[in-house]
């Protein structure tokens, strides 16, 4: 991991984020593998989380097929954080995991009082997902022909931007082509300097990405929202320091339940 998120790590080592990491143990472990289409679509989505629960809060961090081996949970339960977070042989998405479970621990999504509480409605998955990506998008001003870079594609997120009257330039290492038939670009470099904001998914965690993402954002003065659910008390750290906005998802996701469920809105002037 580059600086940002590392430096991050380091404070909370250090004691800076609250009380020392090795105070919170990881009650449970799991690892889940999930799949989604759409009614009309013609894209399955593919989604893999890695997830440990302390206390009361989950950390969440999503990951590429592959990249992890579940059986990582029999030996997870009853660590430390703080022995997750310095452990030489922990894979990145099970130490961002770690490190959302402990800042979601210090300071709850539900208790933040700067947090606009979003509750998403019952009701099918294609109802539940257009609900969260309008408030996602809600989190920018988009003006007609603001050209918004997407880093990550969820194709309702796509529609809510156009119907903004923005300009989607998508960018996913996984997809070739959105729903509405808009070219996915692969490198996130190219459709950020091309954007005036960018909107991006908590998953630039997992993969490396965020760190370089940020500093662009930071030199460009571009406005960044996040939409996390990986990650989502992690981008929290970042807000007014590169992150201008966040919709933060914690666990359980909103895909995995019929009935309203929370979202948590930040922004800042920063």
């Amino acid at each position: 991991m580059s600086a940002p998120v590392a430096d991050l790590i380091d404070e909370v080592l250090a004691g800076k984020r609250g009380p020392s990491p090795a105070e919170f143990d990881v009650v449970s472990a799991f690892w889940l593998h999930h799949t989604t289409r759409l009614p009309g679509a013609d894209v399955t989505y593919r989604n893999y989380y890695v997830l440990l629960r302390v206390g009361e809060v989950f950390g969440a961090c999503s990951f590429e097929a592959g990249e992890l081996d579940p059986a990582y949970c029999a030996d997870t339960s009853g660590r430390t954080l703080a022995d997750i977070l310095t452990g030489e042989d922990d894979p990145l998405p099970v130490r961002i995991a770690a490190l959302d479970a402990y800042l979601a621990a210090v300071q709850p999504h539900h208790t933040t009082p700067y947090a606009e509480e979003v509750v998403l409605p019952a009701g099918t998955p294609d109802v539940r997902a257009r609900a969260r990506d309008a408030a996602v998008a809600g989190l920018l001003e988009v003006a007609e022909g603001t050209k918004v870079a997407l880093i990550g594609v969820v194709n309702p997120l796509v529609d809510a931007i156009t119907a903004r009257g923005g300009t989607c330039l998508p960018c996913d290492f996984n997809l070739d082509v959105t729903a509405s038939g808009l070219a996915v670009a692969k490198d996130m470099t190219e459709v950020v300097e091309a954007a005036d904001a960018v909107v991006a998914t908590g998953m630039t965690l997992s993969n490396g990405s965020f760190d370089l993402l940020l500093a662009r954002c930071r030199e460009q003065s571009k406005p960044l929202a996040v939409y996390a659910q990986t990650g989502s008390a992690v981008v929290r750290a970042f807000l007014g320091a590169g992150v201008t906005a966040l919709s933060a998802e914690p666990f359980p996701f909103s895909q995995f339940s019929s009935r309203p469920s929370s979202l948590y809105r930040y922004r800042t002037d920063t």
